[in-house]
């Protein structure tokens, strides 16, 4: 446990970033994770949907700073790229 007065208010700080990070970490994630299941169950309209939703989710969590800009651009292109593949395919 901390002594210093300044560290003691840079912990409770920390934690509660920690908490707000985790939130939109944790949405973001489910998101992703749904639209991964429906793109490999082959379910085209509602794949679309969850993909465009876990997009939204990727950005609100980039700018809160949670992750990083270029990070959420790599989850939400592999994304399509599987949507686009599973699209292909049902044509």
């Amino acid at each position: 446990m901390a002594n210093i007065k300044s560290q003691i208010k840079r912990n409770k700080q920390n934690e509660k970033r920690r908490l707000r990070n985790r939130y939109f970490l944790g949405r973001a994630r489910t998101y992703v994770k749904s639209a991964r299941s429906d793109i490999h169950a082959g379910k085209t309209d509602d794949a679309r949907l969850a993909t465009l939703e876990a997009i939204s989710e990727l950005d609100r969590a980039a700018q809160k700073g949670v992750i990083h800009k270029n990070n959420a651009a790599r989850r939400k292109s592999r994304l399509m790229k599987q949507l686009h593949t599973l699209e292909k395919q049902a044509s």
